[in-house]
Protein backbone atom coordinates (compact mmCIF):
# COMPACT_ATOMS: atom_id res chain seq x y z
CA UNK A 1 0.00 0.00 0.00
CA UNK A 2 2.85 2.12 0.45
CA UNK A 3 3.80 1.82 -3.03
CA UNK A 4 0.33 3.74 -3.96
CA UNK A 5 0.50 6.45 -1.66
CA UNK A 6 4.27 7.10 -2.84
CA UNK A 7 5.24 10.34 -4.35
CA UNK A 8 5.49 11.36 -7.80
CA UNK A 9 9.08 11.89 -7.57
CA UNK A 10 9.52 9.04 -5.59
CA UNK A 11 11.88 5.56 -6.92
CA UNK A 12 10.34 3.11 -8.18
CA UNK A 13 10.40 -0.14 -6.29
CA UNK A 14 13.07 -2.53 -7.49
CA UNK A 15 10.69 -5.55 -8.23
CA UNK A 16 7.87 -5.65 -10.30
CA UNK A 17 4.09 -5.72 -8.81
CA UNK A 18 2.51 -8.72 -8.16
CA UNK A 19 -0.89 -9.91 -8.40
CA UNK A 20 -1.31 -8.26 -4.99
CA UNK A 21 -0.37 -4.93 -6.05
CA UNK A 22 -2.59 -5.40 -9.47
CA UNK A 23 -5.59 -6.42 -6.74
CA UNK A 24 -4.43 -2.27 -5.04
CA UNK A 25 -5.44 -0.76 -8.15
CA UNK A 26 -7.77 2.19 -7.53
CA UNK A 27 -9.71 4.07 -10.29
CA UNK A 28 -9.59 7.28 -10.55
CA UNK A 29 -12.92 7.61 -8.51
CA UNK A 30 -10.85 6.07 -5.50
CA UNK A 31 -12.85 2.75 -5.89
CA UNK A 32 -11.57 -0.34 -6.70
CA UNK A 33 -12.21 -2.51 -10.00
CA UNK A 34 -12.00 -5.75 -9.19
CA UNK A 35 -14.08 -6.59 -12.73
CA UNK A 36 -10.76 -5.86 -14.27
CA UNK A 37 -8.29 -8.07 -12.58
CA UNK A 38 -9.16 -11.14 -14.36
CA UNK A 39 -8.52 -9.69 -17.82
CA UNK A 40 -5.36 -8.17 -16.65
CA UNK A 41 -4.54 -11.44 -15.44
CA UNK A 42 -5.57 -13.08 -18.52
CA UNK A 43 -3.38 -10.39 -20.27
CA UNK A 44 -0.54 -11.16 -18.39
CA UNK A 45 -0.23 -14.43 -17.95
CA UNK A 46 -1.35 -15.09 -21.55
CA UNK A 47 2.00 -16.59 -23.30
CA UNK A 48 3.78 -14.88 -25.78
CA UNK A 49 3.90 -16.93 -28.55
CA UNK A 50 -0.11 -16.41 -29.17
CA UNK A 51 0.01 -12.55 -29.90
CA UNK A 52 3.23 -13.81 -32.28
CA UNK A 53 0.93 -16.54 -33.80
CA UNK A 54 -1.54 -13.40 -34.64
CA UNK A 55 0.67 -11.66 -36.05
CA UNK A 56 2.81 -13.83 -38.17
CA UNK A 57 -0.80 -14.55 -39.26
CA UNK A 58 -1.81 -11.27 -40.87
CA UNK A 59 -2.89 -10.79 -44.04
CA UNK A 60 -0.15 -9.52 -45.36
CA UNK A 61 1.92 -12.08 -45.69
CA UNK A 62 -0.07 -14.59 -47.79
CA UNK A 63 -1.10 -11.29 -49.84
CA UNK A 64 2.56 -10.34 -50.14
CA UNK A 65 3.63 -13.85 -51.54
CA UNK A 66 1.03 -14.44 -53.94
CA UNK A 67 1.83 -10.77 -55.61
CA UNK A 68 5.59 -11.66 -56.00
CA UNK A 69 4.56 -14.85 -57.52
CA UNK A 70 2.51 -13.34 -60.12
CA UNK A 71 5.10 -11.31 -60.59
CA UNK A 72 7.93 -13.50 -60.91
CA UNK A 73 5.42 -15.53 -63.23
CA UNK A 74 4.38 -12.96 -65.73
CA UNK A 75 8.07 -11.76 -66.09
CA UNK A 76 9.36 -14.35 -68.36
CA UNK A 77 6.16 -13.61 -70.17
CA UNK A 78 6.70 -9.82 -70.29
CA UNK A 79 10.02 -10.69 -71.62
CA UNK A 80 9.08 -12.62 -74.28
CA UNK A 81 6.57 -10.32 -74.91
CA UNK A 82 8.73 -7.77 -75.49
CA UNK A 83 11.60 -9.64 -77.46
CA UNK A 84 8.60 -10.69 -79.92
CA UNK A 85 7.56 -7.56 -80.41
CA UNK A 86 10.59 -5.84 -81.06
CA UNK A 87 11.71 -8.42 -83.52
CA UNK A 88 8.49 -8.30 -85.90
CA UNK A 89 8.04 -4.89 -85.47
CA UNK A 90 11.64 -3.45 -85.37
CA UNK A 91 12.85 -3.72 -88.59
CA UNK A 92 16.77 -2.77 -87.07
CA UNK A 93 16.45 -5.61 -84.26
CA UNK A 94 15.28 -7.92 -86.94
CA UNK A 95 18.47 -7.00 -89.09
CA UNK A 96 21.13 -6.64 -86.07
CA UNK A 97 19.31 -10.75 -85.31
CA UNK A 98 20.32 -12.14 -88.95
CA UNK A 99 22.85 -10.26 -89.52
CA UNK A 100 25.45 -12.54 -88.10
CA UNK A 101 23.75 -15.64 -89.98
CA UNK A 102 25.52 -15.00 -93.41
CA UNK A 103 29.16 -14.88 -91.13
CA UNK A 104 27.98 -18.77 -89.86
CA UNK A 105 29.69 -21.52 -91.66
CA UNK A 106 26.42 -23.88 -91.79
CA UNK A 107 24.16 -20.99 -93.25
CA UNK A 108 27.04 -20.74 -96.25
CA UNK A 109 27.24 -24.15 -96.83
CA UNK A 110 23.53 -23.81 -97.05
CA UNK A 111 23.09 -21.00 -99.08
CA UNK A 112 25.74 -22.10 -101.27
CA UNK A 113 24.14 -25.40 -101.77
CA UNK A 114 20.72 -23.93 -102.72
CA UNK A 115 22.28 -20.98 -105.25
CA UNK A 116 24.79 -23.75 -106.70
CA UNK A 117 21.89 -25.98 -107.40
CA UNK A 118 19.75 -23.14 -109.04
CA UNK A 119 22.28 -22.10 -111.56
CA UNK A 120 23.44 -25.79 -112.31
CA UNK A 121 19.68 -26.85 -112.59
CA UNK A 122 19.78 -24.10 -115.50
CA UNK A 123 22.92 -24.12 -117.20
CA UNK A 124 22.38 -27.87 -118.29
CA UNK A 125 26.00 -28.85 -118.90
CA UNK A 126 25.03 -32.50 -119.75
CA UNK A 127 23.58 -31.68 -122.47
CA UNK A 128 25.67 -28.59 -123.73
CA UNK A 129 28.94 -31.61 -123.81
CA UNK A 130 26.76 -33.71 -125.81
CA UNK A 131 25.67 -30.85 -128.29
CA UNK A 132 29.04 -30.29 -128.53
CA UNK A 133 30.13 -33.54 -129.13
CA UNK A 134 27.63 -34.19 -131.65
CA UNK A 135 28.88 -31.21 -133.44
CA UNK A 136 32.25 -32.46 -133.63
CA UNK A 137 31.32 -36.10 -134.59
CA UNK A 138 29.03 -34.90 -137.87
CA UNK A 139 32.37 -32.49 -139.32
CA UNK A 140 33.80 -35.17 -138.45
CA UNK A 141 35.96 -35.35 -135.34
CA UNK A 142 34.82 -38.35 -133.99
CA UNK A 143 37.24 -39.58 -131.98
CA UNK A 144 37.35 -36.07 -130.23
CA UNK A 145 33.67 -36.25 -130.36
CA UNK A 146 33.84 -39.52 -128.68
CA UNK A 147 36.15 -38.49 -126.10
CA UNK A 148 33.55 -35.50 -125.24
CA UNK A 149 30.58 -37.43 -124.66
CA UNK A 150 32.41 -40.29 -122.57
CA UNK A 151 33.40 -37.66 -120.30
CA UNK A 152 30.34 -35.50 -120.40
CA UNK A 153 29.55 -36.42 -116.74
CA UNK A 154 33.03 -35.14 -115.65
CA UNK A 155 32.76 -32.58 -117.66
CA UNK A 156 29.53 -31.81 -115.88
CA UNK A 157 30.60 -32.71 -112.08
CA UNK A 158 34.41 -30.30 -112.89
CA UNK A 159 32.01 -27.39 -113.76
CA UNK A 160 29.94 -27.70 -110.83
CA UNK A 161 32.42 -27.74 -108.15
CA UNK A 162 33.83 -24.81 -110.22
CA UNK A 163 30.15 -23.38 -109.66
CA UNK A 164 30.32 -24.13 -106.12
CA UNK A 165 33.64 -22.95 -105.14
CA UNK A 166 32.93 -19.77 -106.82
CA UNK A 167 29.56 -19.35 -105.04
CA UNK A 168 31.13 -20.10 -101.84
CA UNK A 169 33.65 -17.78 -102.38
CA UNK A 170 30.85 -14.94 -103.18
CA UNK A 171 28.75 -15.94 -100.32
CA UNK A 172 31.25 -15.40 -97.76
CA UNK A 173 32.25 -12.14 -99.07
CA UNK A 174 31.52 -8.77 -97.85
CA UNK A 175 29.54 -7.79 -100.55
CA UNK A 176 27.20 -10.53 -100.38
CA UNK A 177 27.09 -10.11 -96.97
CA UNK A 178 26.14 -6.49 -97.70
CA UNK A 179 23.55 -8.13 -99.76
CA UNK A 180 22.16 -10.05 -97.26
CA UNK A 181 21.62 -6.74 -94.87
CA UNK A 182 19.85 -4.69 -97.70
CA UNK A 183 17.65 -7.69 -98.60
CA UNK A 184 16.44 -8.84 -95.01
CA UNK A 185 15.97 -5.32 -94.61
CA UNK A 186 13.74 -4.77 -97.15
CA UNK A 187 11.66 -7.75 -96.84
CA UNK A 188 11.51 -7.58 -93.12
CA UNK A 189 9.81 -3.83 -93.71
CA UNK A 190 7.58 -5.43 -96.69
CA UNK A 191 6.74 -8.08 -94.13
CA UNK A 192 5.50 -6.26 -91.56
CA UNK A 193 2.98 -4.44 -94.15
CA UNK A 194 1.85 -7.38 -94.70
CA UNK A 195 1.25 -8.03 -91.53
CA UNK A 196 -0.25 -4.70 -90.54
CA UNK A 197 -2.90 -5.52 -93.85
CA UNK A 198 -0.68 -2.69 -95.96
CA UNK A 199 0.31 -5.27 -98.37
CA UNK A 200 4.03 -5.80 -99.82
CA UNK A 201 5.88 -5.83 -103.06
CA UNK A 202 8.96 -8.13 -102.30
CA UNK A 203 7.25 -10.87 -100.09
CA UNK A 204 4.56 -12.55 -102.08
CA UNK A 205 1.54 -14.69 -101.39
CA UNK A 206 1.47 -17.44 -104.29
CA UNK A 207 -0.26 -20.86 -103.82
CA UNK A 208 -1.37 -20.43 -100.71
CA UNK A 209 2.50 -19.36 -98.97
CA UNK A 210 3.66 -16.39 -97.84
CA UNK A 211 7.10 -16.42 -99.95
CA UNK A 212 10.55 -14.68 -100.54
CA UNK A 213 11.91 -13.50 -103.64
CA UNK A 214 15.99 -14.74 -103.59
CA UNK A 215 17.08 -13.34 -106.97
CA UNK A 216 19.02 -10.39 -105.95
CA UNK A 217 21.42 -13.64 -104.06
CA UNK A 218 21.42 -15.52 -107.63
CA UNK A 219 22.16 -12.38 -109.65
CA UNK A 220 25.00 -11.76 -107.36
CA UNK A 221 26.34 -15.20 -107.82
CA UNK A 222 26.30 -14.88 -111.64
CA UNK A 223 28.50 -11.64 -111.57
CA UNK A 224 30.63 -12.77 -109.78
CA UNK A 225 30.85 -16.15 -111.85
CA UNK A 226 31.27 -14.31 -114.96
CA UNK A 227 33.67 -11.86 -114.06
CA UNK A 228 36.02 -14.93 -113.10
CA UNK A 229 35.63 -15.71 -116.38
CA UNK A 230 32.73 -18.33 -117.20
CA UNK A 231 30.58 -17.01 -119.68
CA UNK A 232 28.44 -19.62 -119.37
CA UNK A 233 27.00 -17.91 -116.27
CA UNK A 234 25.29 -14.95 -118.99
CA UNK A 235 23.12 -17.38 -120.59
CA UNK A 236 21.19 -17.89 -117.09
CA UNK A 237 18.13 -16.13 -117.51
CA UNK A 238 16.95 -13.97 -114.70
CA UNK A 239 16.28 -16.56 -111.61
CA UNK A 240 14.21 -16.14 -108.96
CA UNK A 241 13.54 -18.93 -106.75
CA UNK A 242 11.72 -18.31 -103.31
CA UNK A 243 11.23 -19.83 -99.71
CA UNK A 244 8.80 -19.91 -97.95
CA UNK A 245 8.15 -17.80 -94.49
CA UNK A 246 4.52 -19.03 -93.23
CA UNK A 247 1.27 -20.03 -95.26
CA UNK A 248 -1.02 -17.27 -96.32
CA UNK A 249 -3.86 -19.48 -95.04
CA UNK A 250 -2.58 -18.22 -91.53
CA UNK A 251 -2.57 -14.27 -92.52
CA UNK A 252 -5.58 -13.47 -90.33
CA UNK A 253 -3.88 -15.35 -86.93
CA UNK A 254 -1.01 -13.86 -88.07
CA UNK A 255 -1.79 -10.22 -88.19
CA UNK A 256 -4.24 -10.56 -85.22
CA UNK A 257 -0.91 -11.68 -83.23
CA UNK A 258 1.21 -9.04 -84.43
CA UNK A 259 -1.09 -6.40 -83.03
CA UNK A 260 -1.84 -7.94 -79.46
CA UNK A 261 2.00 -8.46 -79.64
CA UNK A 262 2.75 -4.72 -80.63
CA UNK A 263 -0.11 -3.65 -78.24
CA UNK A 264 0.59 -6.05 -75.02
CA UNK A 265 4.13 -5.06 -74.60
CA UNK A 266 4.71 -2.38 -72.30
CA UNK A 267 1.35 -3.35 -70.84
CA UNK A 268 3.07 -7.19 -69.42
CA UNK A 269 6.24 -5.40 -68.32
CA UNK A 270 4.01 -2.74 -66.21
CA UNK A 271 2.24 -5.53 -64.45
CA UNK A 272 4.85 -7.47 -63.82
CA UNK A 273 6.58 -4.37 -62.07
CA UNK A 274 3.51 -3.47 -60.53
CA UNK A 275 2.83 -7.33 -59.21
CA UNK A 276 6.40 -7.17 -58.03
CA UNK A 277 6.10 -3.68 -56.47
CA UNK A 278 2.79 -4.71 -54.82
CA UNK A 279 4.04 -7.50 -53.23
CA UNK A 280 7.11 -5.74 -51.69
CA UNK A 281 4.87 -3.15 -50.42
CA UNK A 282 1.77 -5.71 -49.02
CA UNK A 283 4.70 -7.37 -46.70
CA UNK A 284 5.52 -7.17 -43.04
CA UNK A 285 8.67 -7.11 -43.88
CA UNK A 286 9.75 -5.26 -46.88
CA UNK A 287 13.14 -5.85 -47.02
CA UNK A 288 13.04 -9.66 -46.60
CA UNK A 289 10.00 -9.14 -49.27
CA UNK A 290 12.52 -7.16 -51.81
CA UNK A 291 15.34 -10.22 -51.41
CA UNK A 292 12.67 -12.93 -52.30
CA UNK A 293 11.28 -10.99 -55.24
CA UNK A 294 15.04 -10.46 -56.51
CA UNK A 295 15.78 -13.80 -56.20
CA UNK A 296 12.18 -14.72 -57.70
CA UNK A 297 12.56 -12.88 -60.63
CA UNK A 298 16.63 -14.27 -61.31
CA UNK A 299 14.91 -17.90 -60.75
CA UNK A 300 12.28 -17.27 -63.52
CA UNK A 301 14.89 -15.72 -66.08
CA UNK A 302 16.35 -19.10 -65.32
CA UNK A 303 13.58 -21.15 -66.17
CA UNK A 304 13.09 -19.16 -69.43
CA UNK A 305 16.70 -20.42 -69.87
CA UNK A 306 16.32 -23.74 -69.34
CA UNK A 307 12.45 -23.72 -71.17
CA UNK A 308 14.78 -22.28 -74.40
CA UNK A 309 17.20 -24.91 -73.79
CA UNK A 310 14.67 -27.53 -74.21
CA UNK A 311 12.97 -25.49 -77.08
CA UNK A 312 15.87 -26.07 -79.16
CA UNK A 313 16.22 -29.76 -79.15
CA UNK A 314 12.22 -29.66 -79.96
CA UNK A 315 12.68 -27.78 -82.51
CA UNK A 316 15.79 -29.68 -83.84
CA UNK A 317 14.42 -32.58 -83.78
CA UNK A 318 11.09 -31.19 -86.08
CA UNK A 319 12.92 -29.92 -88.61
CA UNK A 320 12.74 -31.68 -92.53
CA UNK A 321 16.03 -33.82 -92.95
CA UNK A 322 16.61 -32.16 -96.04
CA UNK A 323 17.46 -29.09 -94.23
CA UNK A 324 21.17 -28.82 -92.66
CA UNK A 325 20.82 -29.45 -88.96
CA UNK A 326 23.63 -27.30 -88.19
CA UNK A 327 22.33 -24.63 -90.52
CA UNK A 328 18.89 -24.67 -88.56
CA UNK A 329 20.91 -24.66 -85.02
CA UNK A 330 22.44 -21.77 -85.96
CA UNK A 331 18.93 -19.60 -87.43
CA UNK A 332 17.19 -20.47 -83.70
CA UNK A 333 20.55 -19.38 -82.13
CA UNK A 334 20.05 -15.98 -83.66
CA UNK A 335 16.82 -15.63 -83.76
CA UNK A 336 16.66 -16.44 -79.59
CA UNK A 337 19.69 -14.29 -79.29
CA UNK A 338 18.57 -11.05 -78.17
CA UNK A 339 16.05 -12.90 -75.76
CA UNK A 340 18.50 -14.59 -74.05
CA UNK A 341 20.81 -11.26 -73.25
CA UNK A 342 17.46 -9.53 -72.11
CA UNK A 343 17.06 -12.92 -69.47
CA UNK A 344 20.60 -12.41 -68.41
CA UNK A 345 20.51 -9.35 -67.96
CA UNK A 346 17.30 -9.40 -65.98
CA UNK A 347 18.69 -12.34 -64.02
CA UNK A 348 21.30 -10.30 -63.10
CA UNK A 349 19.31 -7.16 -61.71
CA UNK A 350 16.96 -9.90 -59.59
CA UNK A 351 20.47 -10.78 -57.62
CA UNK A 352 21.69 -7.25 -57.81
CA UNK A 353 18.09 -6.04 -56.30
CA UNK A 354 18.71 -9.03 -53.80
CA UNK A 355 22.05 -8.69 -52.72
CA UNK A 356 21.70 -4.93 -52.46
CA UNK A 357 18.37 -5.35 -49.60
CA UNK A 358 20.33 -8.09 -48.49
CA UNK A 359 23.38 -5.83 -47.62
CA UNK A 360 21.79 -2.91 -46.25
CA UNK A 361 19.30 -4.29 -43.84
CA UNK A 362 20.07 -5.33 -39.94
CA UNK A 363 21.55 -8.81 -39.83
CA UNK A 364 24.98 -9.17 -38.59
CA UNK A 365 26.76 -9.98 -41.92
CA UNK A 366 24.91 -6.87 -43.24
CA UNK A 367 26.23 -4.56 -40.29
CA UNK A 368 29.72 -6.12 -40.60
CA UNK A 369 30.09 -5.67 -44.04
CA UNK A 370 28.74 -1.80 -44.04
CA UNK A 371 31.58 -1.39 -41.62
CA UNK A 372 34.26 -3.19 -43.57
CA UNK A 373 33.25 -1.29 -46.12
CA UNK A 374 33.28 1.92 -43.91
CA UNK A 375 36.41 1.78 -42.50
CA UNK A 376 38.34 2.28 -46.01
CA UNK A 377 36.78 5.69 -46.72
CA UNK A 378 37.39 6.68 -42.74
CA UNK A 379 41.23 5.66 -43.02
CA UNK A 380 42.06 7.54 -46.10
CA UNK A 381 40.22 10.48 -44.93
CA UNK A 382 41.96 10.65 -41.50
CA UNK A 383 44.96 9.92 -42.97
CA UNK A 384 44.61 12.80 -45.57
CA UNK A 385 43.60 15.27 -42.77
CA UNK A 386 46.27 13.74 -40.68
CA UNK A 387 48.19 15.67 -44.10
CA UNK A 388 46.41 18.76 -43.96
CA UNK A 389 43.92 17.34 -46.63
CA UNK A 390 40.60 18.40 -45.80
CA UNK A 391 37.14 18.60 -47.72
CA UNK A 392 36.29 21.26 -45.97
CA UNK A 393 32.64 22.85 -45.95
CA UNK A 394 32.25 20.49 -48.99
CA UNK A 395 32.83 17.73 -46.77
CA UNK A 396 30.20 18.46 -44.16
CA UNK A 397 27.60 19.21 -46.37
CA UNK A 398 28.02 15.58 -47.95
CA UNK A 399 27.81 14.42 -44.71
CA UNK A 400 24.55 15.77 -43.85
CA UNK A 401 22.69 15.12 -46.80
CA UNK A 402 24.75 11.58 -47.57
CA UNK A 403 21.29 9.89 -47.26
CA UNK A 404 19.50 12.18 -50.13
CA UNK A 405 22.98 11.72 -51.92
CA UNK A 406 22.58 8.15 -52.10
CA UNK A 407 18.98 7.75 -52.96
CA UNK A 408 19.98 10.34 -55.78
CA UNK A 409 23.23 7.99 -56.96
CA UNK A 410 20.84 4.56 -56.63
CA UNK A 411 17.94 6.99 -59.09
CA UNK A 412 20.66 8.06 -61.49
CA UNK A 413 21.83 5.03 -62.55
CA UNK A 414 18.34 3.02 -62.18
CA UNK A 415 17.37 6.09 -65.13
CA UNK A 416 20.56 5.06 -67.05
CA UNK A 417 19.94 1.59 -67.11
CA UNK A 418 15.97 2.03 -67.80
CA UNK A 419 16.90 4.38 -70.57
CA UNK A 420 19.88 2.35 -71.89
CA UNK A 421 18.94 0.88 -75.60
CA UNK A 422 19.60 -2.54 -75.13
CA UNK A 423 21.81 -3.10 -72.07
CA UNK A 424 24.18 -6.22 -71.68
CA UNK A 425 24.86 -8.10 -69.07
CA UNK A 426 28.45 -5.99 -68.97
CA UNK A 427 26.14 -2.92 -69.21
CA UNK A 428 24.69 -4.30 -66.17
CA UNK A 429 28.37 -4.79 -64.12
CA UNK A 430 29.94 -1.62 -65.29
CA UNK A 431 26.86 -0.20 -64.16
CA UNK A 432 26.68 -1.90 -60.74
CA UNK A 433 30.48 -0.79 -60.21
CA UNK A 434 30.02 2.75 -61.27
CA UNK A 435 27.69 3.10 -58.70
CA UNK A 436 29.78 1.28 -55.76
CA UNK A 437 32.96 4.16 -56.85
CA UNK A 438 30.39 6.57 -56.70
CA UNK A 439 28.70 6.08 -52.85
CA UNK A 440 32.34 4.73 -51.80
CA UNK A 441 33.26 8.85 -52.83
CA UNK A 442 30.26 9.92 -50.80
CA UNK A 443 31.58 8.40 -47.55
CA UNK A 444 34.80 9.09 -48.28
CA UNK A 445 33.93 12.94 -49.27
CA UNK A 446 31.48 13.31 -46.26
CA UNK A 447 33.35 14.75 -43.19
CA UNK A 448 31.68 13.79 -39.62
CA UNK A 449 31.50 17.17 -37.67
CA UNK A 450 33.79 17.56 -34.92
CA UNK A 451 32.70 16.11 -31.72
CA UNK A 452 32.85 18.43 -28.31
CA UNK A 453 35.36 18.11 -25.92
CA UNK A 454 32.81 17.40 -22.97
CA UNK A 455 31.94 14.18 -25.10
CA UNK A 456 35.67 13.12 -25.09
CA UNK A 457 35.86 14.07 -21.78
CA UNK A 458 32.62 11.77 -20.39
Amino acid sequence: MSDIGSEPGSPAPDREPGPAAESNAISEDGRAEPERLPAEAGRLHAPAGDETRRRHLSWRTPVSLVLIVLGCILAPVAVIGSWASLEVSSTDRYVATVEPLIHDPAIQNYLTARITDEITSRLNVTGIVNSASAELTSKGLTRVGSLLSQFSSQIASSVNSFVYSTVHSAVSSPQFATIWVTVNRVTHQQLVKVLSGQGSTSVSIKNGQITLDLGPFITAAKTDLIAKGFKLASQIPPVHPTVVLFQANDLGKAQTLYRVIKAGRIVLIVLALVFLAAGVWAARRRRRALIGAGLGLAASMLVLGIGLTIGRGIYLSSIPSTFPRDAAAAAYDALVHFLRVTLRVVLVVGLVVAVGAFFTGPSRAAVQTRSWLRSGPDWIRHYGERRGVSTGPAGRWTYLHRRGLRIGAVALFALIFVFWGQPTVLVVVVLVILLLVVLGLIELIGRPPAQPETAHKA
